[in-house]
């Protein structure tokens, strides 16, 4: 089984919040106590944040879940709950974040360090101190921590390369990775044997450094999901610098020419901005033929063969080159994320059995948070709801006595105001 693994599922929850306390002061000698319970701990969050020292999605593979911590409970005393841990998960540079369901790009993760908060955690509930005041001066409740929030999420990788090699299978993209650097990929002399991409450090010297990623190979209708290489395509998205490596000897019959041309069609299907990029042409498996053999046919920058090393320096040198000029006209690039904003106010939505289901964070806290089966916590519920606007905005709506009203997992029927 690969070690690779280049897209997954991934499942986050965020910890709960812990609940307030009921609590009343007793001490000797002090005839009014009054309430002191304190408030519940926030849960933790869960955090997805690149890491250059991450080099796949394995460990999603068997294990798709990241649980935060819970808050504790408040306790008497005035004394609060200790918020819950956060989970800070490590994932490759170049992990993009989409929505499980709708498939939408919510973050890119693409340099060390890039973090984002995928799960909302809960908040803690407030201690019945917290409730105190003139008209209520001895409160006798408080609130439930809130739920944490739990989401599915798709995790892609696109590798960070300066240089993509990209052709055909068995065009020697392999055996040259493995030579200018110290990467060890798989080698034969059969088609697709790469079923992973790989990356190597290419130093010409001390100041001259660049990253190439050998790209399993394309094959004419790969961007239409034949073969391979269409598992990969997306990681010649952020490379600076294009390799096409045509395979002199042409012994699957197609000519060099005609291997640049499929090669140029499959990017361009794909992602025409790519046949934009800065590129070199070269010819492989210089020593099978002799050069005038190679005919016309063969429309390549240079000629190199891997084995005997024919050809290397100048070719990694020109590609030094062009790395540098693209590093020097391009902005440094930074991830993104997509900030999720509350909405604001109260919307109200008719659902499929004809009930009332009232959406807006505040009034679906303003439930979730109280104990509704405390009559005093559902009065303060009810005067919460009613400086929201929810009730006006029911009554708008054309809402009569009976209808059914869900606010978050709560249910009631309409009576008025009651």
């Amino acid at each position: 089984m690969s070690n690779f693994v280049d897209e997954t599922n991934f499942c986050a929850r965020a910890g709960d919040g812990g609940a307030g306390c009921v609590s009343t002061r007793r001490e000797a000698h002090v005839p009014l106590g009054g309430p002191n319970g304190g408030d519940g701990g926030d849960g933790g969050a869960v955090w997805l944040e690149a890491d250059r020292n991450v080099a796949s999605l394995l460990a999603f593979r068997d294990h798709p879940h990241r649980i935060a911590g819970d808050g504790k409970n408040g306790s008497g005393s005035d004394k609060h709950g200790r918020s819950g841990e956060d989970v800070i998960v490590k994932v490759p540079e170049g992990t993009v974040v989409l929505d499980h369901q709708t498939g939408e790009q919510l973050a890119d993760l693409g340099g060390h360090g890039d973090r984002w908060q995928a799960v909302r955690p809960g908040e803690g509930g407030r201690g019945n101190a917290r409730f105190l005041s003139n008209k209520m001066r001895a409160p006798t409740f408080a609130e439930q921590g809130e739920k944490g929030e739990e989401r599915w999420f798709r995790l892609e990788l696109k590798l960070m390369a300066d240089v993509a090699l990209v052709g055909f299978p068995n065009a020697g993209k392999s055996t040259l990775i493995s030579v200018i650097s110290a990467a060890k990929p798989k080698i034969a002399d059969y088609p697709f044997t790469t079923l992973e991409p790989n990356l190597g450090v290419v130093r010409l010297d001390s100041k001259t450094e660049f990253v190439v990623a050998d790209i399993p190979g394309l094959i004419e209708g790969a961007s239409e999901g034949v073969g391979l290489g269409h598992q990969f395509l997306r990681h010649v998205e952020r490379a600076r610098v294009m390799l096409y490596m045509l395979d002199l000897s042409s012994v699957d019959g197609e000519s060099p020419a005609r291997q640049l041309e499929v090669l140029r069609q499959e990017l361009g299907n794909y992602r025409p901005e790519l046949l934009d990029r800065p590129s070199i042409v070269v010819g492989t498996k210089s020593d099978v033929l002799e050069p005038e053999d190679w005919g016309d046919q063969a429309p390549v920058d240079f000629a190199i063969s891997s084995v005997t090393r024919t050809g290397l320096r100048p070719l990694l040198w020109a590609l030094a080159e062009k790395v540098r000029e693209s590093r020097e006209s391009a902005d440094d690039r930074e991830g993104f994320v997509i900030h999720r904003p509350e909405p604001v106010g109260v919307q109200i939505a008719r659902e499929d059995d004809a009930a009332y289901r009232v959406l807006g964070r505040p009034a679906e806290r303003a439930v979730a948070l109280s104990d509704m089966t405390d009559i005093n916590a559902l009065n303060h519920a009810h005067r919460r709801l009613n400086k929201l606007g929810v009730f006006k905005a029911l009554r708008r709506t054309g809402i009569v006595d009976g209808d059914t009203v869900r606010i978050g997992d709560f249910e009631f029927e309409y009576q008025g105001d009651d």
